[in-house]
């Protein structure tokens, strides 16, 4: 390694030398093709000259040489020294470490076998509690889950029960509803219901004859809100063709487009025909209006036959008959019901009016009795001031006596009676004036 770093220096001089001896070996050259023997001689001396230079130099270079060698020897022993004591340096500190880390490897496995028993102990109690926890909440909620599977079952078994009454009550209601009259029945009663809820008690009659040569009677007649001596009714009859509404529900059901529209021409047949058997028989007037009302207990039939194109205008065109259902019947009736209350109000104007009559004579004679009141109270306020004229007078003759008994100053002038000319001057004096108030 000393070799190495002292090599370029040598190398550098000995590169030198050479240059030195090839720049004075080509300029001799030319001076000897230039100059003939002298320059010979000349050259001759000169490279003489130039060999003893670089022999100078190259003892120089060698002198130099040695005095690195010694240095890169004494680098060297230096850097084995320095090299040895770094390596018993780092041997001392590794065999400190080593001990320190002995050390620190005992206390840890120490510290972590306390913390492995601590955390095993603590795992242990923790597995514990949560067991215990955990018996207590699963006992809970299977319990808890018990008794709601018990009332889901009780009140699956109660749900099964109300289902088993509705199928019954639903085959009742077809068994009813297979028969014309109960199910003529049943809207009938819908539409007593839905007339007592909206119109006032004897608005309407029920199963009324409307022609004294027909047995006929209507469902309901409504009295019309007119003021008249027997007001007209207005028929209403409730019809409830079930056939061919559930033939309807059934086509439409099974997706059967021929089934639905023959269902549906059954459906305005049967509409059309009802219709004209209640013009026929339950309008007639002036006993009722000039129209009367169909109704359907439901409102999917009513829906199904609104859907039929043109069918209540042309019943209401053709048999002035008016096709409601529980959803549209309410409000006429409400219309009627307010026909009521203005017929009401109308009677008690005319009531209002015949009591502000007979107040305006009864104002009349009272205008009568106050005129006389106000001419004796005017009678009564002249005698009320002459009254208080009197009593005035008779007050300055007071005043007067008390002024005249002040003069006198006599010590017993307070037991001396009056004297009987004074009395005798003031009676005269009354009696001139006018006698005194009484």
């Amino acid at each position: 390694m000393a070799d190495l770093s002292a090599s370029p220096v040598i190398w550098i001089g000995l590169l030198c030398a050479v240059l030195s001896c090839l720049v004075s070996f080509i300029v001799l050259r030319r001076l000897s093709f230039m100059g003939g023997g002298q320059d010979a001689e000349l050259l001759g001396r000169l490279c003489v000259m130039m060999e003893r230079e670089t022999a100078a130099r190259m003892a120089g270079s060698e002198a130099q040489r040695a005095r690195m060698a010694e240095i890169e020897r004494a680098l060297s022993n230096r850097f084995d020294q320095r090299h040895q004591e770094l390596t018993e340096t780092f041997n001392r500190i590794a065999r400190m470490m080593g001990r320190d880390l002995s050390e620190m490897r005992v206390t840890q496995s120490e510290s972590l076998r306390e913390m492995a028993e601590e955390g095993r102990r603590n795992s242990d109690e923790l597995r514990a509690a949560v067991n215990e926890r955990l018996h207590e909440a699963v006992e809970k909620q299977m319990q808890t889950s018990f008794q709601r599977v018990l009332e889901q079952i009780g009140a699956m078994q109660k749900a099964m029960g109300e289902v088993s009454a509705m199928t019954a009550q639903v085959g009742d209601l077809k068994r009813l509803f297979s028969n014309v009259k109960t199910r003529g029945g049943w809207g009938e009663a819908q539409l007593r219901t839905i007339l007592d809820d909206v119109l006032p008690a004897g608005s309407y009659d029920t199963n009324r004859r409307l022609r004294d040569d027909s047995r006929e009677v209507v469902e309901f007649a409504v009295r019309m809100p007119v003021r008249a001596t027997v007001p007209p009714v207005l028929a209403i009859d409730s019809k409830f063709p079930t056939e061919a509404y559930e033939r309807l529900l059934q086509a439409v059901e099974d997706c059967n487009p021929d089934a639905e529209r023959a269902a549906r021409r059954a459906l305005e047949t049967t509409l059309r025909i009802e219709a004209r058997k209640i013009a026929t028989k339950y309008i007639v007037p002036p006993v009722t209006v000039e129209f009367a009302v169909l109704y359907l207990p439901t409102d999917g039939l009513y829906a199904e036959v609104a859907r039929i194109p043109g069918l209540l205008d042309e019943i209401g065109r053709t048999y002035r008959v008016i096709v409601m259902g529980p959803g549209l019947m309410p409000a006429m009736l409400r219309t009627i019901h307010l026909g009521y209350v203005t017929l009401a109000l109308e009677r008690r104007t005319d009531d209002i009016a015949r009591l502000l009559g007979a107040t305006r004579q009864e104002m009349l004679r009272m205008d009568g009795v106050l005129e006389k009141l106000a001419r004796n109270a005017s009678a009564m306020s002249s005698s009320i001031d002459e009254a208080r004229r009197r009593t005035g007078l008779v007050s300055r003759r007071l005043r007067e006596l008390d002024v005249d008994t002040q003069e006198a100053g006599a010590p017993d002038s307070a037991a001396t009676p009056p004297a009987p000319d004074a009395q005798g001057d003031m009676t005269a004096r009354w009696g001139h004036e006018g006698a005194p108030p009484r």
